[in-house]
């Protein structure tokens, strides 16, 4: 058997075990935001970790995925040689109700310091 097929499955957190300063941690970055974005667009497990639009390397990729576990957003499994992803959308809003609703309609966050800018 080769060593390459077998790693070690990811460890997930239930987002019941997420405090509420870890989930907004996680969605503040805008690499994981995007993550998000384009997982909520996705049916589940059809998003393979190499086929997001960002701009980092494969071990940064790694690390924003594993953010995101902890963060209890994010599922991933092993389907052959790809592991695929899943947005935890149901379990999320449970435990933070209206927080992801509220993060995938700000749109504005490409001209933010405009919007601060008017604020004062």
């Amino acid at each position: 058997m080769s060593s390459r097929s077998h790693r070690a499955a990811p460890e997930h957190t239930h987002p019941d075990d997420v405090p509420v300063q870890t989930a907004l941690a996680a969605l503040a970055d805008p690499v994981r935001l995007q993550l998000v974005r384009e997982l909520a667009a996705a049916p589940d497990w059809e998003r393979p970790c190499g086929t997001f639009d960002v701009p980092v390397g494969k071990a940064a990729l790694s690390h924003h995925f594993s953010v995101l576990r902890a963060a209890g957003l994010l599922e991933q499994r092993d389907v052959g040689p790809k592991r695929v992803n899943r947005l935890r959308r149901p379990e999320f809003d449970a435990r933070f109700p209206g927080l992801l609703d509220l993060v995938l309609s700000e749109r504005h966050d490409d001209r933010h310091e405009g919007v601060d800018a008017s604020a004062g």
